[in-house]
């Protein structure tokens, strides 16, 4: 996997799409509440993210690996967290 100058663009995209999801997880986490946070999109979304991920292995592009396989951990915890604090109410 070679790294050249479009990458690197790629891959400060990568860090602040990513990195823009953090304090929503750690909000909802902090808070436990869920109430503005929609299952569907999520679920949507997490699909999403797993095949940009796929594409990305297929493509042989590291930018779109880390971007969306970070994010698919983060969006899998926010679900987690969704569907945790719903149950708990």
């Amino acid at each position: 996997m070679e790294v050249d100058g479009i990458e690197i663009i790629g891959l400060m995209a990568a860090c602040l799409t990513t990195a823009a999801f953090v304090p929503q997880v750690y909000k909802t986490w902090r808070t436990r509440d869920v109430q503005g946070i929609s299952l569907t999109m999520y679920l949507a979304f997490f699909i999403g993210v797993l095949l940009w991920f796929i594409y990305g292995w297929y493509i042989d592009s590291l930018s779109i690996l880390l971007a969306n396989g970070i994010t698919a951990i983060l969006v899998l915890v926010q679900l987690i967290l969704r569907i945790r604090y719903r149950i708990k109410r």
